[in-house]
């Protein structure tokens, strides 16, 4: 694993992209997020689908989805018809996915779409580009978490990543075939990097830029988010670690 600077971009020898955003009650965000979505897209010259992936929101995220779809059928929607978690939300898209790429940030539109494109030279030479923030815009208890949840997760697991959770991610869509995913919460990113290693599976970092949440609230700090992260973190290790599957 490896971490340096985006390159700029350029020609890729990968034709289709796969595009998905998980969303719990960003109805304020999704449209702007979707609209910017197909601007970046549109210039890259890729075949490409969005998925937005309603975790059973309540604020009427879901009908603005079904609402965008129906103008554009490059946008597909799923829906939970309750909140199962972020992780069910990312099995969700990575399921729904049917291009050679797989992309997705999340739904609160704290990164800048405009830094993918650059991320495709890297996927040329490795299966997956995992970004890590750029001065997170995010409160110091949340920064403090972060920070000490990924070095456990990286000592558990025997990864070498500066942020595993960061949001904003890129995968060769094979790395999904045959790969059991059972994590349903926050666990989900540090699950799919541990599996894709094990499996041979190489990655590469590299810093994208992190904005404060102009709208809606987040709800990754929650104690029962916090606590679900710890029982399925332990639950897996022996899966895992012990396994190699």
């Amino acid at each position: 694993m490896s971490a340096q600077p985006a390159p700029s971009s350029a020609a890729s020898s990968f034709r289709s992209i796969s595009v998905f955003f998980p969303c719990f009650n960003e109805r304020e965000n999704l449209e702007p997020l979707v609209r910017q979505a197909l601007d970046v897209l549109g210039k890259m010259g890729l075949d490409y689908e969005i998925i937005i992936v309603d975790d059973g929101s309540t604020d009427g995220t879901g009908a603005l989805a079904d609402a965008l779809a129906a103008e554009n059928p490059r946008i597909k929607v799923i829906h939970h018809p309750v909140n199962k978690g972020y992780g069910a939300a990312l099995q969700s898209g990575f399921r729904a996915a049917s291009k050679e790429l797989i992309f997705y940030t999340d739904g609160d539109r704290q990164f800048d779409l405009n830094e993918l494109p650059p991320l495709l030279p890297l996927i040329e030479q490795y299966d997956i580009v995992s970004c890590y923030r750029i001065n997170r815009q995010d409160g110091w208890i949340r920064r403090f978490n972060g920070f000490a949840w990924t070095r456990l997760v990286c000592l558990l697991f025997h990864l070498k990543l500066k942020d595993i959770d960061c949001s904003f991610k890129l995968y060769k869509r094979k790395i999904f075939d045959g790969m059991p995913l059972v994590s349903t919460g926050a666990l989900i990113d540090t699950e799919v990097l541990a599996r894709a290693v094990r499996k041979g599976y190489t990655i590469t970092q590299v810093g994208v830029h992190h904005y404060p949440r102009r709208a809606g609230k987040a709800t990754g700090a929650k104690l029962r988010v916090i606590a679900r992260a710890f029982y399925e973190l332990f639950k897996l290790r022996n899966t895992i670690v012990k396994q190699k599957t």
